[in-house]
């Protein structure tokens, strides 16, 4: 199972608070250049970090994070709660599968892709 997720971020006191009001979490491990976001260490959590070679962060292509929003309106809030904190939009909230897969899909403001989700 997932323990934690890195991403590369360009500003790590920015990212901690877009992440923690997001997912209305807490940083859990802080070490200056790397915070790991989550309710507790036994779960999993999403860390941000700016790169140990100190060169800048980019988002791979076709890297992405899924959140479960725990049903369809719960995904569409993460959304929209996104966009508020700063995200773009890359995806909006919709069925992707019919009665399958319901999904939103956002960019952070450094440019990682988010994916909030429920299987219907």
């Amino acid at each position: 199972m997932i323990g934690y997720t890195t991403i590369g971020v360009k500003d790590i006191e920015a990212a901690k608070t877009f992440y923690t009001k997001l997912l209305g979490a807490d940083v859990q491990v802080d070490i200056g250049r790397l915070a790991m976001i989550g309710n507790s260490t036994d779960e999993p959590m999403i860390a941000v970090c700016q790169p140990y070679d100190e060169q800048d962060p980019h988002p791979g292509n076709g890297v992405m994070v899924a959140f479960r929003g725990g049903s369809q309106a719960g995904a569409a809030a993460l959304y929209n709660k996104a966009i508020e904190l700063g995200a773009t939009c890359d995806g909006e909230p919709g069925s992707r599968i019919e009665g399958v897969f319901y999904g939103a899909y956002v960019k952070d403001p450094d440019g990682n892709k988010l994916c909030f989700f429920d299987f219907s």
